[in-house]
């Protein structure tokens, strides 16, 4: 029987706004007001906080085969000590050739690391993350 475990993590209403402009490196402002611009473009979805540092687009419903589920956003990012972390919820496999032309980044699971946007081809960031959303917004349809 799987224990339904509650996310710490949630969408809530706090103001997107606000919390880009109370980060306080100017160069990370920019590149959050950048990546916003780029995630909105590719959801057609309005920004809404998740917690109190991850900004998400969109919303999809998933069921482990535990039995837990949940609701989580199709894209987001957050601005983190170490670098930005965007979050790419369909996962790295399938595009190796994106990768390739994207620049000087690392990743986890879901999670793609760049110190700045300055370090990754924008275009091909764009198309990572439209190529992501889609494959998300197909798998939970």
């Amino acid at each position: 029987m799987a224990k339904n475990v509650e996310l710490k993590t949630k969408k809530n209403e706090a103001s997107v706004k606000d919390f880009i402009n109370s980060i306080k490196d100017e160069q990370t402002r920019k590149d959050c007001s950048e990546i916003l611009k780029i995630m909105k473009q590719a959801t057609k979805a309005e920004p809404k906080m998740w917690g109190a540092s991850i900004v998400g687009f969109g919303e999809y419903h998933y069921k482990y085969a535990s039995g837990r589920e949940g609701d989580w956003m199709l894209t987001g990012f957050s601005p983190r000590k170490q670098n930005l972390t965007l979050y790419i919820m369909a996962g790295f496999d399938r595009y190796d050739k994106l990768l390739k032309k994207l620049g000087k980044y690392t990743t986890g699971k879901s999670c793609l690391y760049i110190k700045r946007l300055a370090d990754v081809d924008k275009k091909v960031l764009k198309e990572l993350v439209t190529e992501s959303v889609k494959v998300m917004k197909k798998a939970n349809a």
